[in-house]
């Protein structure tokens, strides 16, 4: 039976990360959103905190928490900045619990188990400047030689491209099958910094997120070994897509905390500010923005600890992750537009938070599946047009003993 009661271990982790958010990230955020300035000393505080291998097992480096855990955190930090829960997203949910479930023990042993104890930090690289939700439309090249993969290519809009140390990649090692826009002819690298024609810059001209580190990377004619292909060749595609699931469930945990927030803050702002001789709380249309926020609070919640669930019985779970993306991240946007609206004239300016709440939304409707797709995919699966096939390798259930 499905159960809403956190145990011990969720409330304490909860409570431990709302605690450290208030206490350490709060008082200067905005300070360091307008600077769009990225400190890195927040990895190894998260690092201490377990959040950066939150739900990999002990025996690979983790703190051996569940995947309800995970949304949990994802939800405390999106609710501070939307800058902390992107490293969660793409450090936790697209690279470690990928190498959890395609690597071999060999590559858990060199990537998971220092990226999990946080001496390490990774990222995801899939979008290019010519391909975002078309991943058949990848440039990025592998060819093989003399026993060795030569990478080339670009990806941008990569979340810590200048602060990660490992790199998950995908490029076509099938060009025959790339002219064909065959996915079956992708395959997913692990990629090291320090690799020899490996580059990286840091993005300038994004208007939110402004906090967190932004960027992309090129790769001339790296040399990858073979040893460094995740899952094997020809499953990027599949790889690609079971990490967006896990990447998707962070981010739709992330945008309830998100709501959470705009609705907090118009809840204080209604209660102090006046308007025709009462708080603005009384009027109606404002309790009927507040009352929204609230509905989609509730509703964004139930839907990714649904998830959550499913991840730790095992179960697929990549119809309910993607509704529970799709939901969430539309339904902070529009939390973010009342809470500007709420606050009037203020919420314009930058001396309260929910212009930043704004500025950060956007982001999520759009990357790790745009609501356009999300849309289609959903009626899809009402229609039957859409079934998930099994893959070779599956999200371990949580085990409380690993």
């Amino acid at each position: 039976m499905i159960g809403f009661d956190l145990n011990e271990e969720h409330r304490l982790l909860e409570q431990s990360v709302r605690e450290w958010g208030a206490r350490e990230i709060a008082p200067r955020i905005h300070d360091l959103d307008r600077a769009h300035k990225f400190d890195p000393t927040l990895l190894p505080q998260m690092a201490e905190l377990g959040l950066l291998g939150v739900c990999v097992p002990t025996v690979y480096g983790g703190v051996g928490m569940d995947y309800i855990s995970l949304g949990l955190a994802s939800e405390e930090l999106e609710y501070v900045d939307t800058s902390l829960r992107v490293i969660l997203s793409v450090h936790v949910g697209l690279n470690c619990l990928s190498l959890l479930t395609w690597g071999t023990d060999a590559q858990k042993q060199k990537y998971l188990v220092p990226q999990a104890k946080g001496e390490r930090i990774a990222t995801y690289g899939l979008t290019e400047p010519a391909a975002g939700t078309d991943v058949r439309g990848l440039q990025s090249v592998a060819i093989q030689k003399k026993g060795r993969y030569l990478l080339s290519g670009e990806k941008q809009w990569i979340s810590l491209a200048d602060v990660a140390d490992h790199f998950l990649v995908f490029a076509w090692t099938d060009l025959e099958k790339k002219q064909q826009r065959d996915p079956s002819g992708l395959t997913a690298f692990i990629v090291e910094r320090g690799f020899k024609g490996f580059s990286s810059g840091t993005m300038k001209e994004k208007w939110g997120i402004l906090a967190g580190n932004t960027g992309y990377f090129t790769m001339d004619e790296i040399e990858v070994p073979p040893e460094n292909v995740l899952g094997e060749p020809g499953e990027g595609f599949k790889i690609a897509m079971f990490a967006l699931d896990q990447g998707r469930y962070t981010v739709a945990a992330g945008a309830t905390g998100l709501i959470r927030a705009c609705r907090d803050s118009s809840v204080e702002y209604a209660k102090e500010r006046r308007a025709f001789g009462v708080e603005i709380g009384q009027h109606q249309l404002v309790k009927a923005m507040v009352a929204q926020m609230e509905s989609d609070y509730q509703a964004a919640r139930l839907l990714w600890l649904r998830s959550g669930w499913l991840k730790n019985k095992g179960r697929r779970n990549t119809r309910e992750t993607g509704l529970a993306k799709w939901f969430a991240t539309v339904a902070s946007e529009r939390a973010a537009s009342d809470a500007v609206q709420v606050h009037g004239a203020n919420g314009y300016s930058d001396e309260y938070p929910v212009g930043r709440f704004f500025r950060n939304c956007k982001g999520a409707v759009i990357y790790e599946g745009t609501r356009e797709i999300h849309t289609l995919m959903q009626a899809d699966y009402a229609l039957g047009y859409r079934t998930d096939r099994p893959t070779r390798c599956e999200l371990p259930a949580h085990d409380p003993s690993a």
